[in-house]
């Protein structure tokens, strides 16, 4: 692949989309790998989502659909107490196009809440457990929810949030639910301290229902349409590490189109599948993974309230997991992990990765092996706006392509999606090795942003999402992402990407994560400053000077950055690096 080709649009007459694309194809379906599905595939046909439920509640009734650690709902029951949920949201006044947030950790009754609100056919709003009231405000006033779901433990910030924003509060209705209602008697995990917190009784002033005994005491039918599956049914919430969130409508189509299209060419599922998910679900992949592919394929999830190595592990052991989706930060945790030797996890089988702060190299994936018997790869890209999982790496791992293709392989598109790297200034499509934008057209593309027309008009032109992302597609159609826009630097001219660094460093047997950003330089215009989070044993043993000759010896010289050693990076609620936390600090002297 050609790292240095030209940024600029191609001389001569401009390249024509019909033909660019006929020629992307070609590349795409050689590179196909051997037996993977072409076209999206659908087990029960096209249908919302929550149709799909009511089906494996009816064929599949005594299969566990939830396994928390040790409480289990099966499909029968949370497709009845869904249909509950939803007959008291329909009795309580609310329908079609009301917004309902849930405020809620990973937990039972968050697929219960979810699964009503779409089949009453209102718009699905999570926000996260972890909110500050700046956040949670945000949230409320950009979404103007009737009813909001949430834990007793976030009652009082509730209350502060409210409370501040006085006869601007939308909430009508508050509903409230508690760790202590599901928590068996004898768990089969060890719980985290959040899940043993005792239960939160609202104040009188709160006003809040009790949700579950609420649900029970309902009488009123479920309702009876079901709802369009390409109705409005969620905003899911940009997560970006900077910028106020913006709310993507998303529909039940884009739900099942996703988990169509991804699981016919990355996610094997047979008859023992078992799912394990640890991802917060009110995060787009936490959705995705415990949510959404669990009721689409119609297979047992084993949910944790938290991520925990340990945890993780008894889990794999216990349930006879075979599916899971983590970050290689997790990974290398389990890998690392002095009691690692004491459980089997070889039922493992499928284990993408995702690669935050630490990246996926080679001597991950043969510890991986050997501990497993399984291969570890990049999962995918994708953005809250596309639903994400549109892009592919399953099969490519004969000889290590994908990771000698690194820095930054995120492999094909799936089915039914396209890619083209478009000229940041003209819009001019850039042949292959051509470094640009990212612009992706997929079924699963988000509706437009809530109350932003302006910004869903710059973000989708003529049936494109413009992502910002700099990226390539490679000779043979293989998609590399090169990081955001706004991160690349110009170093006397040239281009760097940060994530294109943070890759390599990824490769040093010392280093256990990193994040690059810039500051500005009178004389090279700017300066990549790499802040490293070095392995525990390797502390006094590698230092900064050591790790800056190394970069030398290891990438162009104009990309070396500083080296700047930390005790920890600042992380958002979803395991992604505030880099704008860090620009402050490259700015101060060295």
């Amino acid at each position: 692949m050609d790292q240095t080709a030209t940024h600029a649009a191609p001389a001569g007459a401009p390249i024509e989309e019909a033909a660019y694309l006929a020629d992307l194809h070609q590349r795409w379906q050689a590179a196909w790998p051997p037996g993977a599905p072409r076209e999206p595939q659908y087990p029960l046909g096209r249908i919302p989502l929550s149709e799909m439920l009511r089906h494996w509640g009816r064929t599949r009734a005594d299969q566990p659909a939830v396994i928390f650690y040790g409480h289990q709902t099966t499909y029968a029951e949370l497709d009845a107490q869904s249909d509950r949920c939803a007959a008291l949201l329909a009795a309580s006044g609310i329908g079609p196009g009301d917004r309902v947030a849930v405020l809620l950790p990973n937990c039972p009754q968050f697929h219960v809440v979810f699964f009503g609100i779409l089949k009453v056919g209102a718009l699905y709003v999570p926000v996260s457990p972890l909110s500050q009231r700046a956040e949670l405000l945000h949230a409320l006033r950009d979404a103007t929810p009737r009813a909001l779901v949430a834990l007793d433990q976030l009652l009082p910030l509730v209350a502060d949030t409210r409370e501040e924003m006085g006869a601007a509060d939308p909430i009508e209705l508050l509903f409230v639910t508690s760790f202590a209602d599901v928590v068996p008697a004898e768990p089969t995990l060890v719980l985290p301290p959040m899940v043993q917190a005792p239960r939160h009784a609202p104040e009188p002033e709160d006003r809040a229902i009790d949700l579950l005994p609420a649900m029970a005491a309902c009488t009123a039918p479920v309702p009876a349409t079901v709802p369009a599956i390409d109705a409005p049914a969620a905003l899911n919430y940009t997560g970006g590490t900077t910028g106020l969130p913006k709310g993507c409508i998303h529909t039940q189509g884009d739900m099942v189109d996703m988990a169509a299209a991804f699981g016919a060419v990355a996610l094997p599922v047979q008859d023992d599948t078992v799912m394990l998910g640890f991802f917060p679900e009110f995060w787009i992949a936490g959705e995705n993974l415990c949510l959404i592919f669990p009721a689409f394929f119609g297979i047992p999830l084993v949910l944790l309230a938290r991520w925990d190595a340990q945890t993780f592990m008894a889990a794999v052991q216990r349930y006879r997991v075979t599916n899971a989706s983590m970050l290689v930060d997790s990974a290398v945790e389990v890998m690392d992990h002095p009691r690692v030797g004491e459980y089997d996890l070889r039922s493992l089988r499928h284990v993408g990765v995702s690669s935050f702060v630490k990246k996926l190299n080679l001597d991950y994936r043969r510890r991986w092996q050997a501990l497993t018997g399984s291969t570890i790869a990049e999962s995918a890209w994708g953005m809250t706006e596309t639903q994400t999982c549109n892009t592919f790496t399953y099969g490519m791992q004969d000889g290590d392509m994908d990771l000698h293709a690194q820095p930054v392989f995120v492999g094909l598109p799936v089915p039914g999606t396209e890619f083209k790297v478009c000229d940041f200034g003209t819009g001019a499509l850039l042949p292959p090795g051509s470094e640009g934008e990212l612009c992706v057209r997929t079924p699963t593309l988000l509706k437009g942003y809530w109350n932003k027309p302006d910004a869903t008009r710059e973000s989708m032109r003529d049936g494109w999402f413009h992502s910002g992302d700099i990226g390539l597609i490679d000779e043979h159609g293989y998609i590399h992402y090169l990081g955001r826009r706004k991160e690349m630097l110009k170093v006397n001219g040239m281009s760097v990407f940060p994530a294109e660094i943070e890759a390599i460093f990824g490769q040093h047997p010392a280093i256990l994560g990193s994040a690059v950003v810039g500051r500005s330089d009178e004389d090279r215009g700017q300066v990549p400053v790499a802040f490293i989070l070095l392995k525990p044993e390797a502390a006094g043993t590698v230092d900064e000077a050591g790790l800056a000759a190394w970069c030398r010896a290891s990438m162009a010289v104009y990309k070396v950055p500083e080296v700047r050693i930390v005790e920890a990076l600042p992380l958002t609620a979803t395991g992604k690096v505030r880099k704008q936390d860090l620009v402050a600090l490259a700015e101060q002297a060295d």
